[in-house]
């Protein structure tokens, strides 16, 4: 953001955090453009989103302030980057790929490409074209544990924000998971938690679903289960095949996909336990 403060927080609830953030933040003559808030009454747990007019080169002075007036162990996060750095994991579909790349190729957001990595070569030529280095890195021959430590130790040459499994088909063990914990963000091609793992659409069309989706999520040990940061669908029919469902959920898979990462890049994403606070 240009020349205006972004601030994160999230706390045990109490009376009067918003006029306390408020007057912290106006003692430092910086005019709150948009404050979203939610608080989880469940478990008592107060999110907020402040975009500030004006850049405050002293930060950790404003966050000591701001913790001042904040129940203990407030997490408080002040300008975290705009210019989010990803790592895509892909397997031979290339259809997420090719929209993410699209994207930076032309700036349309805040996310920077790092590299590429597949389990098969299929896509190094494609990703190749916009410049951006492709990792091969084959599972066949290897246990899971030897593949994922190849994987890792890729994966760290680089300095990152997120992963994003673009249609990466392989199913990650906790070690792994553990690894990259809250930065790993999966498209699934299903409305979850409906149709859960693999072929979801001939799961979807021996039902005869009326509507079909994908989902973006954060990856945690459980499959298909993480914390949800976007969900669309589209009505079909009793005429669509599993063929015409493949095609229009690869279309709801990229925008869907591409949505979730902008809101990341944007930091409008909050991760509350099993579920998340998406400042739209």
């Amino acid at each position: 953001m240009h020349n205006q403060t972004l601030i994160l927080i999230q706390c045990q609830d109490a009376v009067g955090l918003v006029a306390n953030i408020s007057n912290t933040l106006a003692k430092y003559q910086l005019n709150i453009v948009t404050m979203r808030e939610y608080v989880d009454e469940e478990a008592n747990k107060f999110f907020v989103r402040v975009v500030c007019n004006g850049l405050f080169a002293e930060q950790s002075q404003l966050a000591h302030s701001l913790a001042e007036v904040l129940p203990p162990s407030a997490q408080i996060q002040i300008n975290p980057s705009n210019r989010k750095k990803i790592v895509v994991l892909v397997t031979k579909e290339h259809h997420c790929l090719a929209d993410i790349l699209v994207r930076q190729h032309f700036e349309t957001w805040g996310a920077e490409v790092q590299a590429v990595i597949g389990n098969y070569d299929s896509l190094r030529s494609f990703t190749e074209k916009f410049e951006i280095p492709f990792h091969h890195i084959s599972h066949e021959n290897l246990s899971r544990d030897e593949f994922e430590t190849k994987l890792i130790d890729q994966i760290n040459q680089y300095s990152f924000d997120y992963i994003i499994l673009a249609k990466f088909m392989r199913i990650l063990s906790p070690n792994f998971v553990a690894a990259f914990e809250n930065k790993l963000v999966n498209i699934h091609h299903s409305f979850l938690p409906a149709f859960i793992g693999a072929n979801p659409y001939k799961q979807a069309h021996a039902r005869g679903v009326k509507i079909i989706g994908a989902t973006a999520h954060f990856v945690t040990d459980q499959l298909d289960e993480g914390p949800i940061i976007v969900q669309d669908v589209r009505h079909v029919n009793h005429t669509y095949t599993v063929k015409d469902m493949v095609t229009a959920g690869k279309e709801i898979e990229k925008a869907v996909l591409s949505r979730a990462i902008r809101l990341l890049s944007e930091d409008r994403v909050m991760l509350n336990d099993y579920k998340t606070i998406v400042f739209e």
